[in-house]
């Protein structure tokens, strides 16, 4: 399927993506976290914003659930709406990036070449993979929403780690095991890898918060 409709063209304007990182004082940024369900994607990327947000810099999130109310709320969850749904919050990061923001992205993404599409739209020093690692017993054991629970009862069809494959990063920027650390020490991993990225600036705001 194209990505650009038939007979469009894309209208520049007139201030640049460098201007405005000039102006923030920080590079855009796409900081993606993938991982199962109840694995602590939307918890990081919740801290993470704080962080962020408190030093000054211009950030999105963009979460699973949520854009499900909206944006992508016509898609179910079959393989074909799950690639979907991705292609579509990837472009949405894509334009925040354009914009000058580091965009957070929360969202299982089972599946690589989805993920490779949403690092695709970005250069590739822009784009931060962070895999939430977590053991599937420990997902279940978890299930704050009952999801796992109704997937085993078989009230839900192609749940992510039961019926359907969760294909793990083979290269990802970070790798943040969230069966080892708990949600503060899982947000400071992310939040030094991500201010790292950003620059002196935000490096520097990493050390005095520390």
């Amino acid at each position: 399927m194209s990505r650009v409709s038939p007979n469009v063209h894309w209208e520049l304007g007139a201030v640049t993506r460098a201007q405005r990182e000039e102006r923030n004082q920080h590079p855009a940024l796409v900081v993606w976290l993938t991982g199962l369900s109840a694995s602590g994607k939307s918890t990081i990327a919740t801290g993470l914003e704080q962080r962020l947000f408190a030093d000054g810099v211009n950030v999105a999130r963009l979460d699973g659930d949520n854009v499900r109310h909206g944006l992508c709320g016509d898609l179910g969850f079959s393989h074909e709406d799950r690639t979907e749904n991705i292609r579509r919050v990837a472009e949405v990061a894509a334009l925040l990036h354009e914009l000058g923001h580091v965009a957070i992205c929360a969202f299982i993404s089972p599946y690589r070449s989805d993920r490779e599409l949403a690092r695709s739209l970005v250069p590739p020093d822009r784009f931060i993979e962070v895999y939430v690692k977590c053991a599937l017993s420990v997902c279940e054991e978890r299930d704050p929403k009952g999801l796992y629970r109704r997937a085993h009862a078989g009230e839900i069809r192609g749940f992510t780690g039961v019926d359907d494959a969760y294909e793990e990063p083979l290269d990802p920027e970070l790798v943040v095991d969230t069966a080892t650390l708990d949600a503060t020490r899982a947000v400071q991993a992310v939040y030094e890898t991500v201010a790292a990225r950003l620059g002196a600036k935000a490096s520097a705001q990493a050390r005095a918060a520390d």
